[in-house]
């Protein structure tokens, strides 16, 4: 799997949908660039289960990103998560961004732990002649929690039940309200390819899908733009820019027009694409790192057509999330605790769409 960021960093990636992602056939890790599912977590991150920031609704899973940095030995994620609430999509306060990162030593060492240890017999015991013995040995369930066999309860010693209602105590500290895997929306899992955008210019089947696009916004509009052929196509575009008031969003529309369907775009240290006037003090708005107080620098943005595609795994409805782009800033630095065991909190800005209809 092609990573984001495994090619000059100067370049702008962009992400396409590239086919389901099914669990029965197909296995995801932390190298797997997707959308919705169930996040990969890094082997030394523990489980995160994210909030959403105003309502306080578990948080879905939109998209897994794996982004190492050039010249840096630790492994990279981002993951993004959003609210499906309907009155929550629209703001950043129902987004997280998370980052984790971790080196190729600890990734070996967390699967050496993993594997089971070989098997030895132990000697006989005093009771084993017996048909009838208790088995007290632990299964791991697919959600890599262990639970006891059944047993039957006249067989049960007290210290044994005992025992057991301790450690279920245990465990059930250590979750917080709302964190049950019923509760937490999941989304139909899809494939990320990455292509570079220098290598997408041209294509006849993307330059139609754009003229389309185009001729939907002139009718809804009642502007004029053209073909999108030649330079006179592209004079007749900045007119209309000018004319219509809003020289921003017809940037975007042109930057995309050779992909339309792309989901997602990578220049970490780039500028990102608006599709509407951000705030005169954007970088002001960009908070600085909550880890280590450095600053932070674009790295990626979901856009549009992404939406479109959001489908919640246990049904054909749509995720119920409405956005224009979202843009994510992360520590310029990549700050990194060794150790910590949890993601760092990265910032996130939403911006809607002025014309959400051109890209359903």
């Amino acid at each position: 799997m092609l990573s984001m960021a495994s090619r000059a960093q100067e370049c702008t990636l962009i992400g396409v949908c590239d086919g389901e992602l099914q669990p029965t056939r197909h296995h995801s890790s932390f190298l797997t660039n997707k959308v919705g599912g169930q996040p990969d977590w890094l082997p030394v991150i523990s489980r995160q289960s994210p909030l959403c920031g105003h309502c306080r609704a578990p948080l879905a899973h939109v998209v897994q990103v794996y982004c190492p940095l050039q010249s840096s030995p630790y492994h990279r994620n981002l993951h993004l998560f959003a609210c499906a609430g309907a009155k929550c999509s629209g703001g950043s306060g129902c987004w997280r961004v998370l980052r984790s990162q971790c080196l190729e030593a600890e990734v070996a060492a967390a699967q050496t732990a993993r594997r089971p240890a070989p098997a030895q017999e132990a000697p006989l015991a005093a009771t084993d002649w017996c048909d009838t013995a208790d088995d007290w040995g632990v299964e791991d369930s697919d959600d890599g929690w262990g639970g006891a066999k059944e047993v039957q309860e006249e067989a049960a010693a007290p210290e044994a039940e005992a025992a057991s209602e301790t450690d279920v105590r245990s465990r059930l500290q250590g979750l917080r309200l709302g964190e049950s895997p019923a509760d937490v929306p999941v989304l139909r899992p899809l494939f990320i390819s990455v292509e570079d955008e220098s290598d997408l210019g041209g294509e006849e089947d993307d330059l139609l899908h754009a003229q389309q696009l185009l001729h939907e916004y002139e009718r809804r509009e009642g502007v004029t733009v053209g073909e999108l052929e030649g330079g006179s196509g592209e004079e007749k575009y900045e007119k209309m820019s000018a004319r219509h008031g809003d020289a921003i969003f017809s940037r975007f529309m042109k930057k995309i027009s050779p992909c339309p369907q792309q989901i997602l775009r990578y220049c970490r240290g780039g500028d990102p694409l608006f599709i509407s006037e951000p705030p005169s003090d954007m970088a002001r708005v960009v908070s600085a790192c909550g880890s280590c107080g450095g600053s932070r620098t674009f790295e990626l943005q979901l856009m549009p057509a992404l939406v479109s595609v959001l489908q919640r795994w246990d049904g054909d409805a749509d995720a119920g999330l409405e956005f224009g782009t979202v843009l994510v800033y992360t520590c310029r630095n990549s700050c990194w605790t060794a150790g910590s065991g949890s993601a760092v909190e990265e910032f996130c800005f939403v911006q809607t769409d002025p014309d959400q209809q051109l890209f359903k």
